[in-house]
């Protein structure tokens, strides 16, 4: 089985614009693949962390991405395949609350 990281973006607006039955379906669907052994959580504030050459580190606040969506969370699930990891992500409520979410493969 392999795994794969997944980035959801969305905001406060667009999962308030969206069917509340769409939405409880996608945290129940959250919530069936964090039983089955997903991990997942909401994104905090990130700091940036630099240590180049080895030579000390630096710290700064604020995201190194930009995007047009603010970052919401993440998950690590596991998947056959690419096309059922994306299947899973397309039931996540980022996915369905007028958000986006990446979908990588964790290559190990």
């Amino acid at each position: 089985m392999a795994r794969f990281v997944t980035i959801g973006y969305g905001d406060q607006a667009g999962y308030d614009r969206t069917d509340p039955a769409v939405r409880d379906e996608a945290h129940a669907h959250d919530a069936r693949m964090l039983a089955a052994g997903a991990s997942a959580g909401r994104a905090g504030p990130p700091v940036q962390v630099r240590n180049h050459d080895a030579n000390g580190v630096s710290v700064q606040n604020g995201p190194f991405m930009s995007a047009g969506l603010p970052l919401a969370g993440f998950g690590i699930i596991e998947a056959e395949t690419i096309d059922e990891a994306i299947e899973l992500a397309s039931r996540t409520p980022c996915a369905v609350a007028q958000g986006v979410v990446e979908v990588w493969p964790l290559l190990e």
